[in-house]
């Protein structure tokens, strides 16, 4: 945590436009030269109910979520249910400001909308206040908007408000007002908006927060993980997508459908997920990039056709987005708990590849190597990723997505090599040959001259006939399991792994980390280091084929290794105890699963505790021990 920093949270119910306040005040931040990181927790509903965004803000890279905040301001719920109801969800009306206080930083600002809010509705606030230092404005924003506007522009007084207490300029924000805007509405909000400062600057203030100040040298984006998979897409000649809608996985297909009319691309919605797979890989089978996607429950219909996939050897990229389970679980919050689904689901023995991005700019880069991947070795390639990666949004380079496209269909044939290739006595192209030695059999596109096979699910011959001889099934399986062993040495003998090492390489400790915890291990590290530990981290981003050599190397080089993720279960120390097992009594899980991502401090806490013997003193982490303690 660094004292030179800004963490705005922005309170309300869902359908008062939190989110699209947050991204332009996000914007504007990152425009005025600042790193910044969001981080948003919402509940499963269209309108009402308690919803924050979270933006931290900094001259430097910010890789996570702060311990807290300084900065509340709490509009209340438009859209709460009846008082009367009360009994059951307590009043939800003034939960933006109720349950956000625990978090809040001493020192920290308040500001609440006293137009809808009533300071008497809050338990002890002033002895709260006055005990936390804490510097509470009340303001009304309701009646600001309504007398020179639309209720709704209250958050637009609020952000006045929130510019004239941490002495921010408001043209970035202006300038993202125009680009957005226009006519009267453009109008009230400006006007609002100086307003709102400036009645807020004729007050005295007692408080030492101000924005911080930096700068780029790069012209920066504002994106997320789901931006990153999609762009990753496009930029890898997917030009078809096939889906049904479903938290968080939504966010991936909005963009793409958004996107792939411009590009000549197709975009399907169906009526359920199997569809969606089916649809995909009935795409791919044509000749033509292709993807679909979905979350925990829309996955689990796509084990049929993803199990087809493999049998057949259609490439094929899907997009699984985890939130809390079993079931319907905590849709709108993060969880890590759907990799052993992912690894195995669907019939039979597992061929295909998971890839686990840590941030957005991994999520670009291992979506673009995911398509490739399906397409030179004619697999299924999943991309796993979670609520958390699905929405934040951090600033990125422009130019890192400045990247050649890449439209090859992969190991393909043309029709002059289709003319030169096996093909039986009846005339069929030998789709499906026993002996190429990284497993991969060039394929055909229907429609090509002599490029005629059998797709089967079944088991099959090389030209795809329903085959059950014992020796066939053999050299088939044997056929399609060499792929993942060349897809392993085809990985490792890149130039960037797509594993991530922080901190100094002769550490003595280390943590493990996969997916979107990444970021915040890594600024865990950074403190621990700073504190006099000797500590380093590797974020693994393949889970199959697994990275068996990058992780030994890094077991084998401490003494101890804390693996933090988010399950009830620790599914990646299991996975990498599978495949490394005699390194089990090294590790230690730090594991939680209650609904909200890490903090940095959490896992400073829980590193302290598991080095030194003792117990976590924490009702939202737990331990696994080490085998064999």
């Amino acid at each position: 945590m660094t004292t030179n920093e800004l963490v705005w949270r922005i309170a309300g119910g869902s359908g008062d436009g939190i989110d699209s306040t947050s991204q332009n005040f996000a914007k504007a931040l990152m425009r005025s030269g600042l790193d910044v990181f969001t981080h948003r927790h919402y509940p499963s509903r269209i309108r009402g109910g308690h919803t924050y965004v979270e933006i931290r803000a900094a001259p430097d890279e910010v890789k996570s979520r702060g311990d807290g905040y300084n900065f509340l301001l709490a509009l209340g719920d438009s859209f709460a249910r009846n008082p009367k109801q009360e009994a059951y969800y307590g009043n939800e009306e003034v939960k933006p400001l109720t349950e956000n206080l625990d978090d809040l930083r001493e020192g920290g600002i308040i500001v609440y909308d006293e137009g809808l809010l009533d300071e008497e509705d809050v338990d002890d606030l002033d002895e709260r206040a006055e005990e936390e230092g804490w510097h509470v404005y009340p303001v009304d924003l309701r009646g600001l908007a309504r007398e020179h506007g639309r209720e709704v522009m209250r958050n637009t007084a609020g952000v006045g408000v929130t510019c004239a207490l941490i002495g921010m300029d408001l043209d970035p924000i202006e300038e993202l007002m125009e680009e957005r805007m226009g006519g009267d509405i453009l109008e009230q909000n400006i006007e609002i908006l100086r307003m709102a400062r400036d009645q807020t600057e004729e007050k005295e203030f007692t408080h030492d927060l101000d924005v911080p100040t930096g700068t780029h040298d790069d012209t920066q984006v504002l994106v997320s993980g789901s931006t990153g998979i999609a762009y990753g897409a496009l930029d890898e000649g997917c030009r078809f997508i096939a889906g049904y809608p479903m938290t968080p996985w939504t966010d991936v297909y909005t963009i793409m459908t958004q996107n792939l009319p411009d590009m000549g691309g197709i975009s399907e919605q169906v009526e359920d997920e199997i569809a969606a797979a089916a649809l995909a890989m009935g795409a791919s089978h044509a000749g033509v990039k292709a993807m679909s996607g979905s979350s925990g429950g829309g996955f689990a219909l796509m084990s049929e056709p993803l199990g087809l996939a493999e049998m057949n050897e259609t490439p094929i990229v899907l997009v699984e987005s985890m939130r809390a389970g079993p079931s319907t679980g905590m849709p709108t919050k993060p969880e890590q708990a759907d990799l052993e689904h992912v690894l195995y689901t669907s019939q039979g023995d597992s061929n295909r590849v998971v890839m686990a991005p840590g941030t957005p700019r991994e999520a670009y880069d291992q979506t673009r190597k995911a398509f490739e991947i399906a397409w030179n070795y004619q697999i299924p390639s999943i991309i796993i990723y979670d609520q958390k990666l699905s929405g934040e949004l951090v600033n990125v380079d422009e130019s890192f997505f400045d990247r050649e496209p890449n439209p090859s269909l992969g190991a393909t044939l043309t029709e002059d090599e289709i003319s030169e290739a096996a093909h039986h006595a009846s005339g069929k192209f030998q789709r499906y040959l026993h002996d190429p030695e990284n497993g991969v059999s060039p394929r055909t596109i229907p429609g090509q001259k002599g490029g005629r096979f059998l797709a089967s699910g079944n088991e099959h011959t090389p030209e795809g006939h329903i085959s059950e001889d014992p020796g066939n099934r053999v050299a088939q399986m044997a056929r399609r399991e060499r792929k993942l062993n060349a897809i392993r040495a085809d990985l490792d003998g890149r130039d960037q792994s797509n594993q991530t090492l922080h901190g100094d390489g002769d550490a003595e400790y280390g943590i493990l980390t996969w997916g979107s915890q990444q970021g915040t291990v890594e600024e865990a590290v950074d403190r621990l280091n700073e504190d006099g530990h000797s500590v380093k981290s590797l974020g693994v981003s393949d889970m199959m084929p697994y990275p068996e050599d990058e992780v030994e190397a890094f077991l084998e080089s401490v003494d101890e290794a804390l693996v933090v993720e988010m399950n009830a279960s620790a599914q990646f120390r299991g996975l990498t105890q599978k495949e490394l097992g005699r390194y089990g009594e090294k590790m230690t899980s730090l594991l939680k699963y209650n609904g909200n991502p890490f903090e940095p401090h959490e896992i400073v806490e829980g590193f302290e505790a598991s080095i030194n013997g003792g117990d976590l003193d924490s009702e939202t982490t737990k331990f696994v021990p080490a085998a064999g303690d």
